[in-house]
């Protein structure tokens, strides 16, 4: 339950910070709503998952994967760079994140 949850708050913080982008500095309704709802929504989803899992493993794994996931996204659908200093950041990202729950984490 608690791994759901934290993909759930995960995908909420994604899809706002993407939003963010989209807002043009908050003078767009729509997009700035969608942060404004998804930032709430992900701090609340990783808030009742603190109830299950360590707040350490939560936050790296919440921040790891979030950092990871809209930086491919730039990189795939909005024109950003893909060299290969970031695609490594990207790459140790994910490793950092393998080897918490690894390293069983609670």
């Amino acid at each position: 339950m608690g791994y759901g949850l934290l993909a759930a708050a995960i995908a909420a913080e994604v899809t706002a910070t993407t939003a963010m982008k989209y807002s043009e500095g908050f003078s767009r309704l729509w997009p700035s709503l969608v942060t404004v709802v998804g930032y709430v929504l992900a701090f609340a989803l990783l808030a009742q998952t603190l109830k299950t899992l360590s707040i350490g493993t939560a936050y790296a794994i919440w921040a790891g994967v979030g950092t990871a996931a809209v930086a491919l996204i730039g990189i795939l659908w909005m024109g950003e760079s893909a060299g290969p200093a970031k695609l490594l950041g990207v790459a140790l990202i994910i490793a950092g994140v393998v080897v918490l729950n690894l390293g069983g984490a609670h």
